[in-house]
């Protein structure tokens, strides 16, 4: 019996073209399909993998012993902390100012230390909303309040991004350099304003339906003290978590700079990845795998349990602080 021959005709192209088509359909009703689960997916997914690094390392923590020094390296990083989130509140002022609206600059830091706890809210937008919200009742317009709280994360995520790469030693520098030129040229006016007015009608238009149709609220000038805030900022929060680690464990002058880099670097991802509220996990994880060469596993761990402590400690100091200030000043008058 002789051979059957199968003879594959190719696909026309007409024909490829609707496979295609069908296809990219398929795949984006299925990220749509995901989405809402994504940032479920991404939290437990990160909260799981420290839970089992925490069990696997859980005699080396418990033989930790923090001295009395340990203990004043502790309190100065809660202070450091909450100065960094007193001075991100001056930054959100000055970006504010950026869109020439006029905002009294203690209600703006009442205002913004209040809001803060709520990035821990499940969506990770409420604090966002709260300032936008309030702002608005206050008289300010409602695109620039939208426009200066969309504005500083990005500010912060590329001060954090330039910082890591600054403080990464590496033999490919020309990489390093051309990376903080894009950095630079990404937040000039004529590309962020574009990229702004994205964010703010895919971010909120659920929640703020009356934004105008046309930009009338823009960026006019390079924000460049914005940007040296935001650096001071992410310096002031890894000094604090410098501190943290310092508690757990003598550190050396060549160590700084790895620790700049990763934290950065840790942080940024936090900030960035969605799913995690205030970062939660994601950065707790990311530290971990960037300076597990440089520390035991056992000090890590301690160190991010403690910094996680610390910073929330921080910021609900600042929430009651400007509670505090506010009722003070409402008796006052």
């Amino acid at each position: 019996m002789p051979p059957i021959k199968l003879k594959i005709q190719p696909l026309k192209a007409d024909t490829k073209s609707k496979f295609l088509g069908r296809l990219m359909k398929f795949a984006i009703g299925l990220l749509g399909f995901l989405k809402p689960y994504l940032r479920w997916i991404v939290l437990g997914g990160t909260l799981f993998f420290l839970a089992a690094s925490f069990r696997k390392h859980w005699q080396e923590i418990s033989e930790i012993d923090i001295s009395s020094t340990g203990w004043l390296y502790l309190g100065l990083a809660l202070i450091i902390t909450l100065c960094a989130h007193i001075w991100s509140a001056f930054v959100w002022l000055i970006i504010v100012k950026e869109f020439k609206q006029i905002i009294r600059p203690r209600w703006g830091l009442q205002l913004y230390l209040i809001t803060n706890l709520a990035k821990y809210l499940p969506g990770n937008i409420w604090h966002f909303y709260g300032r936008i919200m309030a702002m608005k009742d206050s008289g300010i317009a409602l695109e620039a309040a939208a426009l200066s709280v969309l504005l500083e994360p990005l500010i912060l995520a590329v001060a954090a991004l330039g910082l890591a790469l600054i403080s990464y030693h590496s033999s490919y520098w020309i990489i390093q350099i051309l990376g903080l030129i894009a950095l630079g040229i990404g937040i000039h006016p004529r590309i962020l304003n574009p990229i702004l007015k994205y964010l703010e009608t895919s971010k909120f238009k659920k929640q703020l339906s009356d934004f105008p149709k046309e930009a009338s609220c823009q960026l006019d000038h390079y924000p460049l003290k914005p940007l040296f805030g935001g650096a001071s900022f992410v310096l002031l929060r890894w000094s604090g978590f410098m501190l943290t680690l310092l508690a757990l464990t003598p550190l050396t002058f060549e160590q700084i700079p790895i620790l700049l880099g990763a934290y950065s670097f840790a942080w940024l991802l936090g900030l960035l990845i969605p799913g995690a509220p205030g970062g939660l996990g994601v950065f707790e994880a990311t530290i971990l795998a960037l300076l597990s060469q440089q520390f035991s596993p056992a000090i890590l761990l301690g160190a991010i349990a403690f910094y996680r402590l610390v910073s929330i400690l921080a910021e609900t100091l600042g929430a009651l602080l400007a509670k505090l200030d506010q009722r003070f000043l409402d008796n006052s008058n």
